[in-house]
């Protein structure tokens, strides 16, 4: 049975997870959730998915939520092919743990937040809280500088091979710059890094939107 993606084209949860399937070339269906519609909140979809976001898998009947914990499924499951973005050797494995909780707390909440009070927020007819939005691009700044120095030594935010934590800013770094911010851009080893991973192919397919069956 071919593993099913059930999502929207244009989440960005969603997107991380196709990127990581890209990845690891993994033959996938896409099924578009129409959130706009309520889709996400039927009792069909709430019986897979109990908060109502958006995606989960089924791979032949294992259902799986939460797009980080989805991709490390597929990398573990899916190792022996693609890109290797978990790292079997103890050490290199304990840095991408380390890189993967630097995104989720240190990135993600201020990088999630200022897209959604900047680029969600107006595109569904409301008024962004620029005070709160300022807030958090400070203190995306101060994490970003620390990126920097990090990045200043490797090639990627856990060494120098690239790792799901990398992949994993992918969806909100690429909508900060249509929000206003360019923390990013104005760091030049943040720069280089986020550069050299939203040029893979694997986000090219699917930062405009996921298109249906890979």
């Amino acid at each position: 049975m071919v593993l099913k993606l059930y999502g929207s084209p244009v989440s960005t949860c969603t997107k991380r997870v196709a990127t990581v399937l890209l990845e690891l070339n993994v033959t996938y269906e896409f099924i578009p959730i129409d959130l706009r519609k309520g889709e996400h909140k039927t009792p069909q979809f709430l019986e897979k998915q109990p908060f109502g976001k958006v995606p989960y898998i089924d791979d032949d009947g294992f259902i799986l939520y939460e797009s980080r914990a989805i991709s490390r499924y597929l990398a573990t499951k899916y190792s022996g092919q693609g890109a290797p973005l978990i790292p079997k050797d103890l050490q290199a494995s304990a840095k991408f743990e380390q890189a993967a909780s630097i995104e989720l707390c240190n990135y993600d909440p201020y990088a999630a937040a200022v897209v959604y009070e900047r680029f969600f927020k107006p595109m569904f007819g409301q008024e962004p809280d620029e005070v709160k939005a300022k807030d958090l691009i400070e203190k995306l700044n101060t994490s970003l500088d620390i990126y920097d120095l990090i990045l200043s030594k490797q090639k990627y935010l856990g060494g120098d091979e690239l790792t799901l934590a990398d992949l994993f800013h992918l969806p909100y770094g690429t909508l900060l710059p249509p929000s206003g911010v360019n923390a990013i851009q104005e760091r030049p080893n943040v720069k280089r890094w986020f550069e050299d991973l939203s040029s893979r192919a694997s986000w090219q397919a699917v930062k405009d939107g996921i298109k249906g069956p890979a």
